[in-house]
Parts: structure tokens; C-alpha cells; sequence
């Protein structure tokens, strides 16, 4: 098989470039609400989609999610938990970070292309640990949430690149299946590893990956 070289890698963020969201943030915010994690989880993500898209705003998103739960929450609570959930998703995965340096520096194109509320983009926009893009998308700022086909349309012309030219990595693959059904080329990210060697096996990449993985680690796996 011919494996091919991308011009632009575009990078979804929680859970790609970002580690899952945080146990300890998790549990405070459904402490805060006096409910279960088991509870709390439904809630809090049956509407991030409009809140991802700024349809709703931070207030209005967690007034929401307590009702969900039979709560109410005074002004000093939901500020502690817009924090706090901003908090959950700050945190680095390992090895991407710096390879998305590395590509970057090799003369490949990045993105950063993500759902997210205004609230967290702000909050992770602040890390030191974020590489820089040459583009960054958020769905709170066009208003338009993965996988609606516009929001990788506009990341495309960002990057000023044809869709057959770009890969993307996403954790989601209902993303990834409308990403491809547009032409890029998608890989559903579950952990670094089996990330690196799909790419190896499908793509030509100036660095790859595995070149991350500090040898201490790599003798684990």
C-alpha cells in the first residue's frame, strides 16, 4: 500500500491532545450538586452540544444540567463550576503535544479543530503546554458543532489545503466518518500508540509519532 504524505494534520483536543477529563473535577462538580458521578455524567452532556455551539451560554448550560438533576445553584456555584469544568480538560495527553510540534517544525500544516464552549477555550488557550497552530477552530466561535460538514469545510480553507491532502485525528468516529465522507483522511484516536502505528502503516510522515515515546516508556509496552 502507498502511503501518503498530508499536507496539514488537523487535531481534534480532549482526549487527543488533551488527557481524558479529570476523575477529581468530575467528582467536585457532581459534589457541587450535591448528586453521584453516575448522575451528574448524563447531565452534564446531555446539552454540551449547544453549549459547544455558544447557543447557550455559561450560566444558561449549567442552570440547565441542575434542573436536569432537580438542583438549583446560586451565582457563586455555577461560577466555581465553570472553573472547575475548564479545569477538567486542561490537563496534556502524552506524546501528541510535542509531535505536533515536531510535524509543525518538519513543514507540515496543523490545526486544532474542536467542540468546545467559550468558557474552556479561554480557560486551555492559557496552558503552556498547547503547541501552536497554524489554524484553530472552535465550534463556539462559528457557532457549529463536529460533524456538521461546514466546520471541516472551514478548517480546509484555513489551511488553504484540498480535503485529500489532510489528516485528521479525533476521538469521535461519527467525526471522522463525515470528515472522510468530504475526502480527508481520518483516524479514530483511542490511545497514542495504536495512533502511532496506524499512521506508520497508512502515512508518509516527516517525523513519525513513535518518535515521541521516551525510550523508559516505550520498554513498558
Amino acid at each position: 500500500m502507498t502511503r501518503l504524505r498530508p499536507a496539514a494534520v488537523i487535531f481534534d483536543y480532549g482526549n487527543v491532545l488533551s488527557a481524558p477529563q479529570g476523575e477529581a473535577e468530575v467528582a467536585a462538580m457532581a459534589s457541587i450538586l450535591s448528586v453521584t458521578v453516575d448522575d451528574f455524567r448524563p447531565a452534564y452532556w446531555q446539552f454540551r452540544v449547544s453549549y459547544d455551539e455558544a447557543a447557550l451560554e455559561p450560566d444558561d448550560y449549567w442552570r440547565k444540567v441542575a434542573q436536569q438533576l432537580f438542583r438549583t445553584l446560586t451565582g457563586q456555584h455555577i461560577a466555581t463550576l465553570i472553573e472547575i469544568d475548564a479545569q477538567s480538560w486542561s490537563y496534556p495527553a502524552p506524546f501528541v503535544p510535542q509531535w505536533v510540534r515536531a510535524i509543525r517544525a518538519s513543514g507540515l500544516k496543523t490545526a486544532l479543530l474542536s467542540n468546545m464552549p467559550t468558557s474552556v477555550r479561554d480557560y486551555i488557550l492559557r496552558s503552556d503546554w498547547l503547541p501552536p497552530f497554524d489554524l484553530r477552530v472552535f465550534s463556539c466561535d462559528l457557532r457549529l458543532a463536529k460533524p456538521a460538514a461546514a466546520i471541516y469545510q472551514h478548517c480546509l480553507n484555513g489551511l488553504g489545503v484540498n480535503p485529500g491532502d489532510a489528516l485528521l485525528l479525533d476521538d469521535r468516529p461519527e467525526n471522522i466518518q463525515a470528515a472522510e465522507a468530504l475526502g480527508l483522511r481520518g483516524i479514530v484516536y483511542r490511545t497514542a500508540q495504536q495512533a502511532a502505528q496506524e499512521i506508520v502503516r497508512r502515512f508518509d510522515m516527516p517525523v513519525p509519532l513513535v518518535a515521541t515515546l521516551d525510550e523508559s516508556h516505550a520498554e513498558d509496552q
